[in-house]
């Protein structure tokens, strides 16, 4: 009989320690899926999910670019080699279609024809769609300083103003993005691609806005001006290099007074439009132009136009000459009038103007 209570006793010993053991064992899986369920469905979310991904970043970015002052992001962007930035502009570089150059009586001809005059411009901030994709070689030849600034002038405005139109169409669909809670895999293809151009880390959308925009047209004419010698310099007439953008992986044309083991080179483009491309995507990516991004973000914050007079003051990295070169550019900018210019926008196309050119 006792021995009968003593196993009893024991049976019953064993089934509450099991009991324990496996409520123990049942606390410890429950606690567990709840502390590493987030984790797992994050993981799902960003690897798994290829129909869309939410987008958490937006507080984040009001924070930062809207609000903040602080500025951060734009540090850190990767290290993208220049093949990598300018993938796309170096698959139209290699482009076999072979570009008619005009004469300069041709050119001021054709400006005639569809009443393309500076003036007007000035006045009604409309700039005249005309695509001139070489420089004139007489350009060098003619003798009036005004008008050889004038002839430059036209040519490479509007593939300026062109150029920055695309920024501007750019960045307004990056806010109508940041302004969802999720985004289509239309627009997650979109964003990946940005990414690469700028330079960006996957998913950085605080650096990618501060990237995205627009440089002012009067600093880009200036420093094309400076640069080229108003059009006239062989990088420009030979190379379409309106901005002298050094390269030492690219094709490019070898600067005469380079010196013993300088290897790098002036970047060759197919046509003047792709210079202007790879001139933004360049002040707009490189490391050394982070502090004229910065200055154009807090113009921004504050709703303030974008003045090429206070982003010039951030270009001393750009050339040598330091400051003096800044001095030149604002003196270009001034002289000139060019802020007339920085409001401009493109007349539509017209198949009238397209067979012309």
């Amino acid at each position: 009989m006792n021995s009968m209570i003593k196993k009893n006793h024991k049976l019953l010993k064993n089934k509450i320690l099991n009991i324990f053991t496996r409520f123990s064992l049942s606390v410890l899986i429950i606690t567990s899926f709840f502390y590493t369920a987030p984790i797992f469905i994050n993981f799902a979310d960003k690897n798994f999910n290829n129909k869309e991904f939410t987008n958490n970043s937006k507080n984040i970015l009001n924070k930062t670019l809207n609000k903040g002052k602080t500025f951060k992001g734009d540090d850190t962007g990767m290290q993208s080699g220049e093949m990598d930035l300018l993938y796309d502009m170096l698959e139209e570089n290699d482009s076999e279609i072979n570009l008619v150059r005009y004469t300069t009586s041709e050119i001021n001809a054709l400006f005639k024809e569809v009443k393309y005059d500076l003036e007007e411009v000035r006045d009604t901030k409309l700039v005249k769609p005309v695509n001139i994709g070489l420089l004139p070689n007489e350009i060098k030849n003619i003798e009036s300083s005004k008008k050889r600034k004038e002839i430059f002038i036209k040519i490479v405005l509007p593939l300026i103003v062109k150029e920055n139109n695309k920024i501007r169409i750019d960045r307004k669909r990056l806010f109508t993005i940041l302004s969802k809670n999720s985004n289509t895999d239309i627009e997650k293809k979109w964003l990946e691609k940005k990414y690469k151009q700028y330079g960006v880390r996957q998913n950085d959308l605080s650096t990618l806005k501060i990237r995205m925009d627009e440089i002012p047209v009067s600093l880009a004419i200036a420093q094309a001006a400076k640069e080229t010698g108003w059009g006239t310099s062989r990088f420009a007439l030979k190379g379409n290099a309106l901005f002298g953008q050094w390269t030492w992986s690219g094709e490019g044309l070898k600067p005469k007074n380079s010196k013993k083991g300088e290897e790098h080179k002036v970047m060759k483009f197919h046509n003047l439009q792709l210079s202007v491309r790879a001139y933004l995507r360049n002040l707009n990516t490189h490391s050394s132009y982070k502090n004229l991004r910065k200055a154009r973000t807090e113009l921004r914050n504050r709703n303030k136009l974008l003045d090429s007079i206070v982003l010039s003051n951030h270009l001393d990295k750009y050339a040598e000459t330091g400051t003096e070169y800044i001095e030149v550019l604002q003196k270009i900018i001034t002289q000139n009038n060019l802020k007339d210019f920085d409001e401009a926008r493109l007349l539509p196309s017209s198949k009238d103007l397209e067979s012309l050119i």
